[in-house]
């Protein structure tokens, strides 16, 4: 068995060694989970959920009123559909 020491910040925060980086495969950004078991910790790397992807990509828009979008919606089908019927006549 290996042993790699690295030390806790005062914030409780740790630099996974670049060795451990390497044989989880991890990447700035990824996620892990410390999983206790009988005593003992270990470290994963969490698989790609749609709980970790929540929040990772930006919505397109911000600060959007939903119902003053269902109102614009409803008003350009309107005016397709009126466009429609007087092309017809």
């Amino acid at each position: 068995m290996q042993q790699i020491v690295t030390t806790m910040t005062r914030r409780g925060q740790i630099t996974i060694p670049d060795e451990v980086r390497r044989l989880l495969r991890l990447k700035p950004h990824d996620k892990v989970a410390f999983t206790i078991e009988n005593g003992e910790v270990r470290l994963v790397p969490v698989a790609f959920t749609l709980e970790t992807a929540f929040g990772s990509v930006p919505p397109l828009r911000t600060g959007d009123d939903i119902e003053e979008q269902i109102r614009n919606a409803k008003d350009e089908r309107a005016g397709r559909v009126l466009q429609a019927v007087s092309t017809e006549s």
